[in-house]
């Protein structure tokens, strides 16, 4: 886990986790640019909790892709958590993902810590298991013209989570395909919004 901005006693925090491939088991380059199209969100979401004693990180990957059971990024997304509670307590969390990100952040959102999730163009395997999410808040954001994941999978992941007891609601986007560059304030914006919102909500 990699603090980017956080008070010395923390009441909350968000974490981060940007996009990858399905499969690559090499580490994630230098220049990572999924990992730098996280920073505005980092940026919105600080703006949005300002005067609250909030942690922001980001999850860091060891290695590029999900590849396959071994679903490397859901385990990256458990031990930030697990070095986050060992930094700040039993503090709630909400997680933001993107793309395979995303889908670490849905994986990971069983551990009692996690208030929340905020998915962006999240990647929703039909299998991808939901019975851990019962009580969980979650928001699915996707662009319906993404060609990348799929916003059809998200919305179905959305309603196999309700069954499953969870509050989720899917958010279709005007634009932004995958990468979110396409009127990206909203974007920003909108996350930042759910984001304050999951961390408000008791």
């Amino acid at each position: 886990m990699l603090v980017r901005s956080g008070p010395p006693a923390p009441t909350a925090a968000v974490l981060l986790l940007h996009g990858g491939r399905a499969d690559g088991p090499e580490p994630p380059p230098a220049l990572n640019l999924p990992a730098l199209r996280m920073r505005p969100f980092a940026s919105a979401v600080t703006r949005a909790v300002r005067g609250r004693d909030v942690l922001i990180g980001e999850v860091r990957y060891r290695h590029r892709g999900w590849n396959g059971p071994r679903a490397d990024a859901a385990k990256d997304a458990e031990t930030a958590l697990a070095a986050l509670r060992e930094r700040a307590g039993a503090v709630p969390v909400v997680l933001i993902g993107h793309s395979m990100g995303g889908r670490a952040a849905l994986r990971a959102a069983g551990d009692p810590a996690v208030r929340g999730v905020v998915a962006l163009a999240p990647w929703c395997p039909a299998d991808e298991p939901v019975d851990h999410l019962g009580g969980r808040r979650l928001y699915l954001l996707h662009d319906e013209t993404d060609r990348v994941t799929s916003a059809r999978e998200s919305w179905d992941f959305v309603r196999r989570a309700r069954a499953a007891g969870a509050d989720a609601v899917g958010i279709p986007m005007p634009t932004g395909g995958h990468a979110m560059l396409r009127c990206a304030d909203l974007w920003h914006r909108r996350a930042a919004e759910l984001t304050a919102a999951l961390l408000s909500h008791g």
